[in-house]
């Protein structure tokens, strides 16, 4: 399994039945492949569906049902398609359970940077100011390190896109918890020594005397 689905694969374990949950675009997207359809969780894009399901087959992509990045989705069910109001009103007004986005910087606060790299071009921030701000519950999906660099830091250097503490990291190596006195190490992915992931991360890391490997099944 490469390490954007075994990331995509522990997320789903933190999703409970009958949650409405935000899916963001790219590594968050493949979270609907491994979840079960007879748990009754409804996805969310800010692009106005409630009731995503999993990529297509090719062949089978409908260009008028794709997800906020342009992806072309399914539709479960019961699925809805909603005005860009309503679907903001739902984010803003605190009505999802929980936003899974991608990171490029998750700090020892648990602040979030996800919308700016330099010297690139970008229109904006989109919708994750809004998902981390109004979701009640924020996990960060996302690479440990990227060109050889570390993701998760002691002080992020990019813009955050809130200042609101994010509850769950989820990378390829570790699965981190950020509280108030800092960045809870909570479980190893599958493989992976403590070693490896203290040496692949540049923040200070609080390590329980026994650390659990990360629970796929």
């Amino acid at each position: 399994m490469d390490a954007k689905h075994l990331i995509a694969r522990r997320v789903a374990r933190e999703l409970e039945p009958g949650m409405l949950v935000n899916l963001g675009i790219g590594l968050p997207s493949l979270v609907a492949t491994y979840v079960p359809a007879e748990m009754g969780i409804y996805f969310q894009a800010e692009n106005g569906v409630i009731g995503l399901g999993a990529r297509p087959p090719e062949g089978m992509e409908d260009p008028d049902l794709t997800d906020a990045g342009g992806g072309f989705v399914t539709a479960v069910p019961g699925a809805a398609s909603i005005d860009s109001a309503m679907s903001f009103g739902l984010i803003r007004g605190g009505h999802l359970d929980v936003t899974v986005l991608g990171g490029l910087q998750v700090d020892m606060k648990g602040h979030l940077a996800n919308w700016k790299v330099p010297g690139r071009m970008v229109p904006g921030m989109g919708g994750a100011m809004d998902l981390v701000s109004g979701a009640r519950q924020v996990i960060v999906a996302m690479q440990h390190a990227a060109r050889g660099s570390s993701k998760i830091v002691r002080e992020c250097t990019l813009p955050l896109t809130a200042m609101r503490r994010v509850d769950v990291v989820v990378t390829e190596l570790a699965v981190l918890h950020p509280r108030e006195d800092g960045l809870h190490l909570s479980e190893r992915a599958p493989g992976v020594s403590l070693d490896q992931i203290l040496s692949a991360t540049e923040a200070d890391l609080i390590v329980p005397e026994t650390l659990p490997e990360m629970a796929l099944g």
